[in-house]
């Protein structure tokens, strides 16, 4: 695995992500591990773009392998479980880690 696997997985995810509930999500992924590497997801104006640079005005950063992005991505990976255990590291505003959680795993309810 590569991380532009793990970025086209990203993007993949964004084309068919429910994002009509929300307004504005900015978070940058911290890929560690054997894909190491940096992208953020926006969600503005209706749109969603994945791209591969930081996001200094993020409102939180996730931290994660990249099989355990895909892991997340695939439903096998409870986000809540994985922060407990320390597989998901998430920094800044943890209501906004949870916004994107529901939007990898296409659930956003309102």
């Amino acid at each position: 695995m590569t991380f532009e696997d793990v970025l086209k997985k990203a993007r993949d995810m964004a084309a068919t992500a429910d994002i009509s509930e929300i307004g504005f999500l900015a978070v940058q992924i911290n890929i560690i591990g054997e894909a190491q590497g940096v992208f953020y997801v926006e969600v503005k104006d209706g749109r969603v773009s994945v791209e591969p640079y930081e996001y200094y005005d993020r409102q939180c950063m996730i931290t994660i392998s990249g099989e355990d992005f895909f892991r997340l991505v695939r439903g096998e990976l409870d986000p809540g479980k994985a922060y407990d255990e320390g597989t998901l590291k998430a920094e800044g505003d943890l209501d906004k880690a949870l916004k994107f959680s529901d939007i990898v795993r296409n659930k956003i309810e309102e």
